[in-house]
């Protein structure tokens, strides 16, 4: 083990979207993306052989698979879609890494994974410092502990994804073998990233931003990693463009602190607007947390989100959603995003299409996208993927990494809705079961105890309860009959009364009298549909020509509806067999930008 001293006070690195957890970053971290050593164990027979002990007497890594891609993935190296329950990964770390991570006397050294599919075990140097379940929601452990007294450490990681298991929260994922309608391939393993970080050992494991302009405060909840054996200096400074904003310092006497800081410029009821976030101005403070030793760099964005006389409010203007339903989904990598900059240029790539805002469909996205979509301004709903069943043990899963999602992106100011179910997934029956009902309002209203800032929409399609946005999703390619049905307030009240296009029931309880209303899917039309064997739309174009037409139609049958409050077009990108995208997997447009731009703003 290293035990000097490092200097852990470097100045903060600028915010750049490469940092995994952007949102609490020091100076220093080290990135173990790269080269790892993999196998498949289909016999299950690795815990027995000691595959995870440095005693082993041959080791059992004879592939190298390329981390954070899933090994379904082209890029991982591996490649491999078969049924493949359980999975062995390795990799060593040195005094080199130690130093980078800024390890030294005093200090706690923590291994941090963005994302494991599903269910993992981990060692260091033959130890095992923990165990998580979820595939999609964050987890570390302090290794310091565990470190055996050797120049070179090793990291051992046992994953067990069962593809069968339609109890696991696994949204787009396919439990065929091959894809099939609207699932994909595969996402299993390590698929964001791995990381090692020092830290004092009173330090910040977390922080939940609460600005609130009305107020003129920015109030702050901290998590501590332990609690401090005495009083201990807590520091919180905020500022804009460079310009002090404001700060406060108290003594923390636990694990947990609330602070709260003034912001004089938001007082000021003729300029406050100068600081709030929006996707127009995507302002955004940052912040500098400091707790006895520890020092850490944050970011927040100042603006309120609200629904009220149908309609969604943001920074309490109307504001128009024009969302994008994003699978973020890519054909070498699959869940897993290719780099830090195809986030960015995902998010970039939306922008420039006409959207203020993007649907993430059945995925927890890498909260790197959500830096992105801070930092360049749009609107994000976030989605939990769905399991496929219903039962004790898939409430309690959907439940715990639904929590640690809203936990984990609280403070992100892109993301404005919250959407805990999707067209009934998982909760098939929920119209006429009291056990699903029950269900769907406790997501709600858990959503609710976490974060009461956001609206939620309880089941996306139909058949909700206690929504606060009644989202319907309507497939017909027929702008003659698209138009007449969302025309006016009256018009969808007979939607909302009866039976929706989908032959769902809409609204199964709670009072949607002035919630606003969106057409939250429809569209997706097929172009380019030779690109993959089955390849489908909801309704296809024989041309560019046919494609244009088909899509005005349809964009202008929404836009004239004088009682929608948005809308989220069904979809970004051509996935798989799924090629009713408006660009192509590789993201090139299927018709000039400028031209899918004035179709989706209306201007064409």
């Amino acid at each position: 083990m290293i035990d000097d001293d490092r200097d852990a006070t470097a100045p903060p690195r600028p915010f750049d979207g490469t940092h995994p957890r952007p949102q609490l970053t020091r100076p220093q971290w080290t990135d173990l993306s790269g080269p790892w050593g993999f196998t498949f164990d289909d016999a299950d027979e690795g815990l027995a052989a000691g595959w995870h002990s440095p005693q082993v007497d041959t080791t059992p890594f004879d592939r190298e698979i390329l981390v954070p891609f899933p090994p379904e993935s082209p890029a991982s190296g591996i490649a491999d879609t078969a049924h493949h329950r359980v999975s062995w990964y390795s990799r060593s770390f040195d005094p080199s890494d130690l130093h980078a991570a800024g390890f030294g006397t005093g200090r706690r050294l923590h291994l941090h994974f963005g994302a494991v599919d599903y269910r993992c075990r981990v060692w260091i140097d033959g130890q095992q410092v923990g165990d998580h379940e979820g595939g999609h929601t964050p987890f570390g452990f302090d290794i310091t502990d565990a470190l055996a007294d050797i120049e070179r450490h090793t990291i051992v990681v046992r994953v067990e994804d069962d593809p069968h298991d339609i109890g696991q929260p696994r949204g787009k994922q396919d439990w065929r073998e091959q894809p099939h309608v609207i699932w994909y391939h595969r996402t299993s393993g390590i698929w964001q990233p791995v990381w090692l970080e020092a830290t004092p050992a009173v330090a910040t494991t977390a922080v939940r931003w609460n600005p609130d302009p009305r107020r003129g405060v920015v109030a702050v909840d901290l998590e501590l990693s332990r609690v401090p054996d005495g009083p201990t200096a807590a520091r919180i400074d905020l500022s804009f463009e460079g310009r002090a904003l404001g700060s406060v310092e108290t003594d923390v006497l636990d694990d947990e602190a609330a602070l709260v800081i003034p912001v004089a410029d938001l007082l000021n009821g003729q300029a406050y607007e100068e600081l709030l976030w929006s996707p127009e101005h995507p302002r955004l403070v940052e912040a500098t947390i400091t707790v006895g030793e520890d020092a850490a760099q944050s970011y927040l964005g100042i603006r309120t989100a609200h629904v009220e006389r149908r309609r969604f409010f943001l920074n309490d203007r109307p504001y128009y959603v024009r969302s994008v339903l994003n699978q973020g989904y890519w054909p070498q990598t699959h869940l897993a995003a290719p780099s830090a900059d195809a986030l960015r240029d995902e998010v970039q790539l939306i922008k420039d299409l006409g959207f203020n805002a993007t649907r993430l469909h059945q995925k927890f996205e890498d909260p790197r996208f959500l830096y992105w979509a801070d930092r360049l301004g749009l609107l994000v709903w976030g989605e939990a993927p769905a399991s496929f069943t219903f039962s004790p043990t898939t409430v309690a899963r959907t439940m715990r990494e639904w929590l640690d999602i809203v936990r984990r992106d609280y403070s992100h100011p892109s993301i404005v809705t919250w959407v805990p179910l999707n067209e009934s997934w998982g909760v098939q029956h929920v119209a006429h079961d009291s056990r699903m009902r029950a269900f769907a309002r406790s997501l709600v209203a858990v959503t609710k105890a976490l974060d009461p800032t956001r609206p939620v929409v309880s089941n996306d399609g139909w058949e909700q309860v206690d929504t606060d946005i009644v989202a319907i999703h309507d497939y017909d390619a027929d702008p003659a009959r698209l138009a007449p049905r969302y025309a006016t307030h009256e018009d969808i009240a007979r939607l909302v009364e009866g039976v929706g296009p989908a032959g769902r029931v809409l609204i199964l309880e709670g009072d949607v009298s002035q919630a606003p209303v969106m057409l939250t899917e429809f569209g997706g039309i097929s172009f380019d549909g030779e690109a993959e064997p089955g390849a489908w739309g909801y309704s296809a174009a024989t041309s560019a020509d046919d494609f244009d037409q088909r899509l005005q139609g349809l964009m202008r049958a929404v836009h004239a509806s004088q009682a929608l409050a948005g809308f989220c077009y069904t979809q970004l990108t051509d996935t798989l067999q799924e090629t009713n995208g408006l660009v192509r997997p590789d993201r090139t447009p299927k018709l000039p930008l400028e031209r899918l731009r004035a179709i989706m703003t209306g201007t064409a």
